[in-house]
């Protein structure tokens, strides 16, 4: 099983913390049948920055120590990119780094509450650069919950997106599940990733959101979002089914 979405490089942002930390999060992952991780420290969300070069030597000091370990998790090089105005400056200037380094794949991350108002001329301009955005959890932004056809528009115009796994279970609260659930039958989610932080309040979850996945919906789903990781990861295009419009309930108005 992949992962395509960790926080597990040793002091980088707010997910492991030291190196006996890494080790601990990778032996879980090991214990799910995950056999590869891709990991994504947070860059340029106010708090943490996390450059191309920096997280490539980062990964490959883990790699190293995972080995003297005998722990058999691979980590591969990724990076979760707070949206932000001069990404694609970024980028050609060789700071940004897609998922594995070597996919046209690049992890974009939107503030909790608002989607910028530039995202769409963006996600053209990097796409025309033959780049492709891949957003994550959309199911957390409380603007895609409130104006799903945003998300919809984005994915229409060549965007994936990733969903968390603890969302899907119900770790976010019964809100963010229903809209993870809502995303996947309407076609608007892609990948399926843990956005593991530590081993206790935000561990992995995958094989709960599979086992979940497959019982409410069918293997086909499970086969879907395993097979679409592996896609990713060696840039090869995704599955996808054409996206479909979630119709919110609208509230009804009485006078009394």
């Amino acid at each position: 099983m992949l992962d395509l979405h960790c926080h597990i490089l040793p002091g980088v942002d707010d997910g492991a913390s030291t190196l006996a930390e890494s080790l601990a999060m990778a032996k879980e992952a090991e214990q799910q049948g995950i056999t590869c991780i891709v990991a994504t420290p947070h860059h340029k969300n106010g708090a943490y920055e996390n450059t191309k070069a920096d997280i490539l030597a980062s990964v490959e000091h883990l790699n190293e120590e995972l080995k003297k370990a005998d722990v058999n998790v691979d980590i591969l090089p990724g990076q979760e990119i707070r949206v932000y105005g001069e990404l694609l400056e970024d980028y050609e200037k060789g700071e940004l780094l897609t998922i594995a380094g070597t996919s046209p794949y690049l992890f974009i991350e939107f503030p909790s509450s608002t989607v910028p108002h530039y995202t769409e001329q963006l996600f053209y301009d990097i796409q025309m650069k033959g780049i492709l955005p891949v957003i994550v959890h959309p199911e957390r932004n409380s603007e895609f919950i409130q104006k799903p056809d945003r998300l919809y528009s984005l994915v229409k115009n060549g965007a994936a997106t990733q969903v968390t796994a603890a969302s899907y279970i119900g770790k976010f609260g019964r809100k963010i599940q229903h809209f993870t659930e809502q995303l996947i039958e309407a076609n608007l989610a892609h990948l399926l990733a843990s956005d593991a932080h530590n081993t206790s309040s935000r561990s992995f979850k995958m094989v709960e959101a599979y086992t979940r996945l497959a019982n409410k919906l069918g293997d086909d789903h499970v086969f879907y979002f395993q097979e679409n990781a592996k896609l990713l990861v060696s840039g090869e295009h995704l599955h996808k089914e054409p996206p479909e419009k979630i119709h919110k309930k609208k509230k009804l108005l009485g006078i009394f």
